[in-house]
C-alpha cells in the first residue's frame, strides 16, 4: 500500500549524476570533429550546388560587376556558417 501523496517529498534521496561517470552523455572532442566533419562536408556540397545554380541565372549573366560580386560573396560566403560549427568542434572536453 502507497502511504505517499501524489504531491508528498520523496522518502528517499535521488541520485546524482556524476559528470566524470564513463557512461556520462557528454560528448566528447573526438566525437565532435568526427560529426563536425561530415557537417562541413555537407555545408561545402550544399554551397557549392546553390552557388552553381544561382550563378546560371540570366540576371546575372547580363553583367559582369554583378557577377564579380556574386563570385566574391559566394567564394567566402560559406565562412560564416562553418564558424559556429568550427568552434562548437574544437570545444576542449570538460575537465574532470
Amino acid at each position: 500500500m502507497n502511504s505517499r501523496g501524489p504531491y508528498s517529498p520523496r522518502t528517499f534521496p535521488r541520485k546524482t549524476r556524476c559528470r566524470n561517470h564513463p557512461h556520462n552523455s557528454v560528448m566528447n572532442i573526438r566525437t565532435r570533429k568526427f560529426i563536425g566533419t561530415f557537417g562541413l562536408l555537407a555545408l561545402v556540397i550544399v554551397w557549392s550546388l546553390a552557388g552553381m545554380a544561382i550563378a546560371q541565372t540570366p540576371w546575372l549573366a547580363a553583367s559582369k560587376l554583378a557577377q564579380a560580386i556574386f563570385y566574391v560573396v559566394a567564394g567566402l560566403g560559406w565562412v560564416l556558417p562553418a564558424m559556429p560549427l568550427i568552434a562548437w568542434m574544437s570545444r576542449p572536453d570538460p575537465q574532470p
